[in-house]
């Protein structure tokens, strides 16, 4: 499995941005999908989760609200919309995968990490 994340960048406060990540594996609808986020001194971050099937979605508390993750099977694609942005949420955000299908909260839940895509939110 090999995971692409992309749509970083610079951005001022109040701005969205859209982060894609694509995956390279057979079986995607499989995947349980979710998004991560690590900043400068911090540990990594839960954000968002979407099972295999699209049926079930999580979500940090701490950006409930804002963040909004979705997928499209047949293009191996999964999305988080980043709205209302705030220089808090500067980070490397990292997209990960799921073989079981599930959406967990945990880092340890998830074996495969794509290389992370910068986001940095000036005030």
């Amino acid at each position: 499995v090999q995971l692409q994340a992309s749509g970083g960048g610079l951005a001022q406060a109040g701005a969205s941005l859209r982060l894609s990540c694509a995956a390279t594996i057979g079986a995607f609808s499989n995947i349980g999908m979710a998004w991560f986020r690590q900043a400068p001194g911090k540990e990594r971050e839960f954000l968002a989760a979407v099972t295999g099937g699209g049926e079930s979605i999580s979500y940090a508390d701490s950006v409930k609200g804002r963040f909004t993750i979705f997928r499209d099977n047949a293009k191996k694609m999964v999305y988080l919309q980043v709205d209302s942005l705030k220089p808090e949420d500067t980070a490397v955000y990292y997209c990960a995968a799921d073989l079981w299908g599930r959406n967990g909260r945990r880092s340890a839940d998830y074996y495969y990490w794509g290389q992370g895509t910068q986001v940095t939110v000036s005030s």
